[in-house]
């Protein structure tokens, strides 16, 4: 007993005791006997002391607790002290302890070693860099002076929030939501952000106006779940938050996952669902003005961002039957990282798509930012322009030219030029032969029998390389070639 450190004080004015006596409930004892390996004895005497306030010695106490009932084949109890010991300090490399190896093959044992370790995965290593590359591609676009400056904001946040809850999936699949608890539900209080900033994105890409005060109340959920979440959650201690997320996996739960999983994948549900549908309205009723590949743009990413609404529905449920793996589980990540990807692609090779009507304004025409033609007097040459090419067809003049044209308008060159850039998203040539297609193909659908070259005379081309030129750059066929599909049909 002394080689233990069990010393006995006692006067000779004293009963004798015996040192059995005095020691037998002692921690000393406990770990005396957990040394020799019998175990039945040594757990009573731990339970007796797991009273003790000190930390250090709570602790040591539910590590060998642990140890001792794996050793006496209970996994139950075992399990549970590994709970109560990682709550209070939370080391989870003690789970690789040798002793374990006789339930190590539990199920609960597994997937409790399983979701506290740090693991990686092929998933996990993909979803990091996609949220750096996100990351990386939210800076680009807020530097970028070629988009309009409420449209890069958006559309930079919007990114950032699909990168953030990417990268929060990465956190919570290899296991560091543990070893970073503060990164706990860090994507979560822009659940609500994604719809609202897409329609806010849209709308003004779409329309020649800024946007106001009152297209702050979009935010309000937003402000309102993350006030939510700062009291229940985010002000929590690092030590709490671990606590909170051991408890739900104790419960058969996904620690990652709020307490409020639910309610917040039914709001987050609601919120995407009805945004889609504003968007949609915003995208059919506001096309004019839009150049082919910005409106290709405008639908590839409404498009991605269905898809992603309807499998939100189907990753919803996963989540809230406690399942974090799986394709379908992987399919709405899968379609944020698409979305990230897309317009990462964008900003790089194609960034005048992002202003939408802006970038025909001012963006990509910049010798036009000093002209002097007014929003009346442009809306006025406008309709002349029309009534020229469409009631008296002046594109049938083979002579036809900018000068011309702007003699006829009576203004200037300069303006002329940026009335059809602007209004039409054409140069001038493409706005002359765009017409003179269009009665051709009339022409050759009423007037078969006429040949292909008085057409093109008919229209105003001097030579018929020209008008096969124009021609099949619009329909893709030659001439002969759509006047055969006409007999055809």
């Amino acid at each position: 007993m002394f080689a233990y450190g069990i010393t006995v004080n006692s006067s000779y004015d004293e009963l004798p005791i015996t040192p059995a006596e005095i020691f037998k409930d002692s921690l000393e004892w406990a770990d005396y006997y957990f040394n020799i390996h019998r175990f039945e004895e040594a757990v009573p005497l731990y339970q007796k002391n797991l009273e003790v306030k000190d930390i250090q010695q709570k602790t040591h106490i539910l590590k060998k607790l642990a140890l001792s009932q794996a050793a006496l084949d209970k996994p139950t109890e075992s399990i549970s002290y590994i709970y109560d010991y990682l709550k209070i300090d939370f080391h989870p490399t003690f789970l690789l302890h040798e002793d374990f190896d006789n339930i190590r093959h539990e199920s609960d044992f597994a997937t409790l070693s399983g979701t506290v370790l740090p693991k990686f995965t092929i998933w996990s290593i993909f979803y990091f860099f996609v949220s750096l590359i996100g990351l990386y591609i939210t800076f680009g676009l807020l530097i970028n002076k070629k988009i309009d400056n409420q449209a890069r904001v958006l559309i930079a946040t919007f990114v950032f929030i699909h990168s953030l809850f990417i990268l929060n999936i990465c956190v919570n699949q290899t296991n560091y939501v543990f070893e970073f608890p503060h990164t706990y539900l860090m994507s979560t209080w822009s659940s609500l952000l994604y719809g609202p900033l897409l329609f806010l994105y849209f709308k003004r890409v779409s329309k020649s106006s800024d946007l106001g005060k009152k297209d702050l109340l979009h935010f309000l959920p937003t402000v309102a779940l993350t006030t939510y979440l700062i009291f229940t959650v985010y002000g929590f201690s690092g030590s709490q938050k671990i606590i909170q997320m051991l408890q739900r996996l104790e419960e058969g739960l996904n620690p990652g996952d709020s307490t409020k999983l639910v309610l917040l994948v039914a709001l987050k549900a609601i919120s995407l669902g009805v945004y889609a549908f504003f968007v949609h309205l915003l995208i059919t009723k506001n096309k004019t003005g839009l150049s082919k590949k910005t409106r290709t743009w405008q639908k590839n990413i409404y498009l991605i961002h269905v898809g992603y609404v309807l499998v939100y529905i189907v990753y919803g449920v996963y989540i809230i039957a406690g399942v974090n793996s799986g394709t379908l589980y992987h399919s709405p990540i899968i379609l944020m990282s698409t979305m990230v990807l897309y317009i990462g692609y964008a900003a790089n090779v194609q960034p005048d798509v992002f202003s939408g009507l802006y970038s025909y304004t001012n963006r990509l025409f910049p010798k036009y930012v000093k002209s002097g033609l007014t929003d009346s007097l442009s809306e006025e040459l406008k309709e002349n322009l029309k009534d020229l090419f469409q009631n008296e067809k002046l594109y049938r003049n083979c002579e036809i030219n900018l000068d011309m044209v702007a003699k006829k308008l009576d203004t200037t060159r300069h303006n002329a030029s940026q009335l059809i850039n602007e209004h039409f998203n054409m140069s001038f040539r493409e706005f002359v032969n765009s017409y003179r297609i269009q009665e051709a193909k009339e022409l050759l659908e009423k007037k078969s029998e006429l040949n292909i070259i008085d057409i093109a005379y008919e229209v105003g081309y001097n030579n018929k390389v020209s008008f096969n030129k124009a021609f099949k750059k619009d329909t893709q066929l030659t001439p002969s070639e759509y006047l055969y599909h006409i007999k055809q049909g």
